[in-house]
């Protein structure tokens, strides 16, 4: 049985409220996909931050309306499924590695904000470092500048400890 008026406007408000909050969209045909390999994917996506819904086409291309994602419209044929993220890279990530892995999931394409990407924009994306790689790799260089600058510092103290005692032993 299908949905009932309610039901749909209200997905419709849930879907577009996800749109809105979302800052990645990843459009894919999931044809042939068991219900344990979306299961699969969804704990993959979730243990980034991101997540995974399929969809009705007719009710996301109504939810598209005046958000950021509405050129994504045309993408929505078939049995589409989407994968979301509010960190821009860890839905593409995620849902590229699982489709190197599975034929039966196929990316469509992605919305960036603003942005309508291909399937090879998606894979430009996935292959970016994800934002915690970005924040620990940050905090390395941080950390390892004044590091690297107090070993500076000490180097000429220690230097001159090495000449005064060369000199004194000379000396004596």
């Amino acid at each position: 049985m299908g949905m009932s008026r309610a039901q749909k406007n209200e997905e419709i408000t849930t879907l577009n409220q996800r749109f809105n909050d979302e800052e990645l969209v990843v459009v894919t045909q999931y044809s042939g996909l068991t219900v344990q390999e979306i299961t699969e994917l969804r704990t993959e996506l979730r243990k980034q931050g991101a997540s995974f819904k399929v969809i009705k086409n007719r009710l996301a291309q109504r939810a598209l309306k005046g958000t950021k994602f509405e050129k994504l419209e045309e993408m929505f044929t078939g049995p589409t499924g989407i994968a979301t993220s509010k960190d821009p890279v860890a839905a593409a990530k995620v849902t590229f590695e699982f489709a190197k892995k599975n034929q039966k999931l196929i990316i469509i394409g992605a919305g960036m904000g603003e942005t309508v990407l291909d399937p090879q924009g998606v894979e430009a994306l996935a292959k970016l470092p994800s934002l915690d790689e970005i924040r620990s790799k940050l905090v390395g260089l941080l950390v390892a500048a004044p590091t690297k600058l107090a070993g500076i510092l000490q180097a000429p103290a220690r230097d001159m400890v090495g000449v005064t005692k060369a000199y004194g032993e000379k000396q004596g």
